[in-house]
């Protein structure tokens, strides 16, 4: 029976228990998450979770309050790498979060001994699980916001670069009658032969026509001198 069983023991003695949660915990905060059996996970989600919440801000707002937290962290995982990544980039993450910083995903039976295994893992740095966190929208309000900002300049500057090209093509435009060669291609009278049909009957024949009878009257004239 389980009366009055608060602590799993996991099958160790004070020391040895002590220790294996000390390990564990500097290699979940080191690598963000760890494969252990379910006993084992949920013995150290009860060890880590007080540790990650004396590392946020909020909490070691004076230069005396997070010196006695760090001092109370050290004394519990006693490795100086893991407390400083813990006061650094895991209290920047889990700062907005009130509890419950790690989550405890089943993977089923292991090979060997058939023992319930698990990943433990923190919750902020999960990146599929936070894809859709408010954070997210907060950016995309902000990148409305400054699209909504500025679209009317875009638009100014796109009526400003309208106005221009069309305001130089007016005096191009009225320039087309100017181009207009009206008088100049009206030259059917120029290039009509009528003048030359005129000119062709004085060079017609008619001056030979007219020297005929000259020799005509040459001949007369032989003829009478005959």
């Amino acid at each position: 029976m389980r009366h009055g069983k608060k602590v799993n023991h996991l099958g160790r003695k004070k020391a040895h228990r002590e220790a294996m949660l000390a390990n564990m915990a500097c290699s979940l905060i080191e690598h963000k998450r760890i494969n252990t059996t379910v006993a084992k996970a949920k013995a150290l989600k009860v060890y880590v979770e007080p540790l990650i919440t004396k590392s946020k801000a909020e909490n070691n707002q004076t230069v005396e309050k997070g010196t006695h937290n760090r001092r109370i962290v050290f004394k519990n995982l006693r490795d100086k790498y893991a407390i400083t990544e813990l006061f650094s980039n895991v209290s920047d993450k889990v700062g907005d979060r009130p509890g419950g910083y790690t989550r405890i995903i089943k993977l089923g039976n292991r090979l060997g001994d058939n023992a319930d295994m698990a990943l433990i893992e923190l919750v902020d740095f999960n990146e599929t699980y936070t894809a859709g966190t408010p954070k997210a929208k907060k950016t995309t309000r902000r990148s409305r916001a400054k699209k909504v900002d500025d679209a009317p300049v875009v638009e100014e500057a796109k009526s400003e670069k309208e106005a221009k090209p069309k305001a130089e093509k007016q005096p191009e435009t009225k320039s087309k009658p100017e181009t207009k060669s009206k008088p100049e291609t009206k030259s059917k009278p120029e290039t009509e032969s009528k003048p030359e049909a005129e000119t062709n009957p004085e060079a017609e024949t008619k001056p030979e026509a007219e020297t005929k009878p000259e020799a005509k009257a040459g001949e007369k004239g032989d003829e009478t001198e005959k």
